[in-house]
C-alpha cells in the first residue's frame, strides 16, 4: 500500500520541478547558500502541489485509464487505492504548501495557485481542446521558470522564457505523437482514452514538434550572444553550450520516431543514458562558464 501511495505522487515527475533553478543558475547566485535554499524549499512546494494535481487529474480520468494500455497500471485505476482516500491524501498535502507560502512572496503564492488552477481546468477542459492542451502544459513549465525568478527576486532574461516555453511545447507535441502510435492500431480506444487525439495525426505533431526544436535551438542560441547576457557573464563563452541543447532535442526525437518512447517524458530523462550524459555535461559546462571557473 505504502508503495502504491508513491506512484500515486508521481514522485519521479518532481524532476520537471527542476525549472524553478533555471533564474538561480543563470544569476550568478547558484552558490549563493540563502538564495539556494529558497530555491530547494519552492521546489518541493511544486512538488507537492504537482503532486496535488496528479492526484486529481487520475480521479478525473480513472474511467478513461482503466482501458489504457499503461495507465491502467496506475494505482486509483487498478483500484488499489479509493477514490475517497485520494481525495484524503489531498487534503494531507494541501496543509504543508498553504502553510509554507506564509513564508513566501506574494508573487510566488500567487503563482502556485494559478499554476494550480491552470492545471485544474486543464484536468477538467483544457486537455480535451486541441492545441490549446499543448499550450497549457508549455504554461506550467513557464511558471516554473518565472517562479524560480520571483522566489530570489531576480529579472530573468526573455529569451530564456521563450526557450522554455517552445522546448515544453516540442515535450508536449512529442507526448502526444508517441500515444497517437501507442494507440495507432485501436483508433476507437484514442478516443476512448484521451478524447483530444481524435483531433492529431502524426504529421500534425510531427510538424509542431519540428517548429518547436527549431524555436529552442534559435531562442537559446539568441540568449546565448544576446548584449544581456554577454554583459552579465562577461564573456560569449555560453554558446559553446549550444550543440549540448541541439544533441539532446536529437537524442529525445530519436528515442520518440525510432523506438516509440516519449509518452513519458520523465522516464526518457532518468532511463536514456545518452540523454544524462547530455544533461550533465550542459549543466556542468554551463556552470563552468557562467561563474568562470574554468
Amino acid at each position: 500500500m505504502f508503495k502504491d501511495y508513491l506512484i500515486l505522487l508521481r514522485i519521479p515527475q518532481w524532476i520537471k520541478n527542476t525549472f524553478l533553478f533555471v533564474p538561480l543558475l543563470f544569476s550568478l547566485n547558484l552558490f549563493e547558500l540563502s538564495f539556494l535554499g529558497k530555491t530547494i524549499a519552492g521546489f518541493f512546494i511544486f512538488c507537492l502541489t504537482s503532486s496535488i494535481v496528479y492526484i486529481i487529474n487520475d480521479i478525473n480520468d480513472i474511467e478513461a485509464d482503466r482501458v489504457h494500455p499503461v495507465k491502467k497500471k496506475r494505482p486509483l485505476a487498478a483500484g488499489k487505492i479509493t477514490i475517497k482516500n485520494a481525495y484524503t491524501v489531498v487534503e494531507i498535502l494541501c496543509i504543508p504548501v498553504l502553510i509554507s507560502l506564509l513564508f513566501f512572496d506574494l508573487k510566488f503564492a500567487l503563482l502556485i495557485f494559478f499554476y494550480f488552477l491552470l492545471n485544474l481546468f486543464y484536468s477538467i477542459s483544457f486537455k480535451h481542446i486541441v492545441i490549446l492542451d499543448i499550450f497549457s502544459i508549455a504554461a506550467g513549465f513557464m511558471i516554473r521558470v518565472i517562479s524560480g525568478a520571483f522566489i530570489i527576486n531576480v529579472e530573468i532574461s526573455n529569451w530564456l522564457i521563450l526557450t522554455t516555453m517552445f522546448i515544453s511545447i516540442f515535450l508536449a507535441a512529442m507526448k502526444r505523437h508517441s500515444e497517437l502510435r501507442l494507440l495507432i492500431n485501436d483508433r476507437e480506444q484514442n478516443i476512448s482514452t484521451r478524447k483530444v487525439l481524435s483531433e492529431y495525426s502524426t504529421y500534425l505533431t510531427g510538424q509542431i514538434s519540428t517548429v518547436a526544436a527549431s524555436a529552442v535551438v534559435i531562442c537559446y542560441a539568441l540568449y546565448t550572444v544576446s548584449q544581456r547576457t554577454v554583459k552579465v557573464f562577461g564573456n560569449e563563452n555560453l554558446i559553446f553550450t549550444t550543440p549540448f541543447v541541439v544533441f539532446g532535442i536529437f537524442r529525445y526525437m530519436y528515442l520518440v520516431y525510432m523506438n516509440d518512447e516519449g509518452e513519458n517524458t520523465t522516464q526518457i530523462m532518468i532511463r536514456d543514458v545518452p540523454m544524462i550524459v547530455t544533461v550533465f555535461l550542459y549543466i556542468v559546462t554551463s556552470i563552468l562558464i557562467i561563474y568562470r571557473l574554468l
